[in-house]
């Protein structure tokens, strides 16, 4: 299990009005897979300090336990070649995240799945903070994502030209996202399968309010996870290789499932990082 519990139904891809909606941007400049070119051993000559870094690391994946919480590994004293060589091993994986509100902020998941870089960067491009944290999520996605967000979605009246079936969802809405604790399966509204129209979509997604948190994921094909900004309720959004959206649902948890590492991808990390380091160790 994760450390969060963050299980729940799941929903399958159908047709229905308004399935080319798409709700929320997501921000430019997000990282898809790539896998990492690593360096040869004789290249890593006196690059101590980054293969400690990356020997702490294996240590946090091999001792991790689901439900812990990792200490951070700091990276922002490396100097360049010693960060080069973090850069190759940890490469870039299928889950990137941004943090509305931090400026320069970038979460990007390695190529060993629930590993995390996190780095921001001020004004002028400049690094200004780097480090690695392990687990299903990073931990500043679960406090931050419903940071100022309401407590309910607030239904307007009177309901503007056009919505007709969105209004009856309000109240499912709130009773979900009211009582929801850590531990309790997700709820899936899938808007989908409901006779939803472009005016209801945009509708909920006025009255739910905009989020701080947008995710990418392409480990399920090309998801987009957004926080709203009504608090324990997400967008997400499926799209096939047109970039046609093909299912579009709310859910209400911490974090929706599809974002995060299990406990067994941790595990499968730790042995491929394993792998890695014998060739340098």
């Amino acid at each position: 299990m994760n450390e969060y519990p963050l299980n729940g139904p799941g929903s399958q891809p159908g047709e229905g009005d308004g399935a080319e909606l798409d709700i929320l941007q997501m921000p430019s400049g997000m990282m898809t897979y790539a896998h990492p070119g690593l360096p040869e051993p004789e290249a890593v000559n006196g690059l101590e300090q980054g293969l400690s870094l990356l020997q702490q690391l294996n240590r946090q994946l091999r001792d991790y336990r689901a439900g812990t919480l990792p200490d951070p590994i700091d990276l922002s004293g490396l100097d360049e070649a010693n960060r080069s060589l973090v850069d190759q091993v940890l490469g870039e994986g299928e889950v990137s995240i941004v943090l509305d509100g931090v400026e320069g902020s970038r979460i990007q998941e390695s190529v060993l799945a629930g590993v995390w870089r996190l780095q921001q960067r001020d004004k002028a491009g400049r690094l200004v903070a780097d480090r690695i944290e392990i687990g299903a999520i990073p931990r500043e996605v679960v406090t931050g994502a419903f940071e100022g967000a309401r407590d309910e979605a607030l239904l307007c009246e009177p309901l503007p030209p056009g919505v007709l079936n969105a209004p009856p969802l309000f109240a499912e809405i709130n009773e979900y996202s009211r009582d929801y604790q850590a531990g309790d399966p997700s709820h899936v509204i899938n808007l989908t399968l409901l006779p939803q129209t472009e005016a209801d979509l945009g509708f909920l997604q006025q009255q739910l309010g905009p989020g701080r948190v947008s995710i990418l994921s392409r480990g399920y094909g090309n998801c987009r996870i957004s926080s709203s900004g009504t608090r324990n309720v997400w967008w997400v959004q499926y799209f096939n290789s047109q970039d046609k959206n093909i299912l579009n649902s709310l859910e209400i948890t911490g974090v929706p499932n599809v974002a995060c590492a299990a406990a067994e991808d941790l595990a499968d990390s730790a042995e491929r990082l394993e792998g890695i380091l014998e060739i340098y160790l």
